[in-house]
């Protein structure tokens, strides 16, 4: 049972032959009195910041429940970030390594087309110096038939040919015709 400043103030003592002085009863209840009343201001006063401190604690909680959530979501934030950096990164990589291969893989084409080209250029020259030869050879047999059909006389024949010879032979006008002959033989 609870007691209040004005239950000690309405409490009533029956009265009895030789009983307690009133006054001092009286005196020492009012003296009681005052003394809970501050009490109880005190408790009121006491539940009141008591009230006001666990709303600051509920304060307190919720923004350290809202830090730890914002702080989650920047850690879940900043492993997106790492993992699509990675995976960027792994991209450009292979793009990178994909773009070198196929660089290689065309200087390389390049090259077996160049080799190709030298060989073939090489075998163009080895015909041309084939035909070359052949036609050198076939000139030389054409000069040696040519020189043995003619005799002792091929030597003025070639010195008809020259500028000089031409000038100084008076039959200059024979000697051409028969040189176009042999030559019209090839």
């Amino acid at each position: 049972m609870k007691i209040t400043p004005l239950d000690i103030r309405q409490k009533q003592f029956p009265r009895k032959l030789r009983g307690l002085d009133p006054k001092e009863v009286q005196g020492f209840l009012e003296l009681v009195e005052g003394e809970m009343e501050e009490l109880v201001r005190e408790s009121i006063q006491l539940k009141d910041d008591l009230k006001r401190k666990a709303q600051r604690i509920d304060e307190y909680r919720e923004q350290e429940k809202t830090l730890q959530e914002t702080m989650v979501a920047a850690q879940q934030a900043s492993d997106d970030i790492r993992d699509s950096a990675k995976r960027q990164a792994d991209i450009i990589v292979s793009e990178a390594e994909l773009q070198a291969e196929r660089i290689v893989q065309g200087a390389h084409t390049r090259l077996v087309q160049i080799l190709d080209e030298i060989g073939e250029l090489k075998r163009q020259r080895a015909q041309f110096e084939a035909g070359v030869r052949s036609l050198v050879e076939a000139e030389l047999k054409l000069l040696e038939v040519f020189q043995s059909q003619q005799g002792p006389h091929v030597p003025k024949n070639i010195e008809f040919l020259s500028p000089k010879g031409r000038a100084s032979t008076p039959s200059a006008e024979a000697s051409p015709n028969t040189t176009k002959g042999a030559s019209s033989s090839k």
